[in-house]
């Protein structure tokens, strides 16, 4: 359920098909810089309700995998 609500909003902000968007994906194929990422934080802590993601957790999510995972841990809090 993360996963398909994140192939939603990843679509929308990075303007990609949702088929495009696999765990594999990495932020640099959807062409993701760091405002981008400032911008995803905020719109997963709105649709999430997560607090806010600290640098260095974002620092260390590379691949949509990546972000799932840690989604999973913060809604599971």
């Amino acid at each position: 359920m993360i996963f398909e609500k994140l192939k939603e909003l990843l679509s929308e902000q990075f303007g990609v098909e949702e088929d495009t968007i696999t765990m594999d994906t990495g932020f640099d194929d959807l062409g993701a810089d760091s405002v981008d990422l400032v911008e995803l934080s905020m719109a997963l802590e709105e649709e999430f309700g997560v607090e806010e993601m600290a640098e260095e957790d974002v620092a260390g999510i590379k691949t949509v995998a990546d972000l799932v995972h840690y989604l999973q841990g913060k809604v599971e809090e």
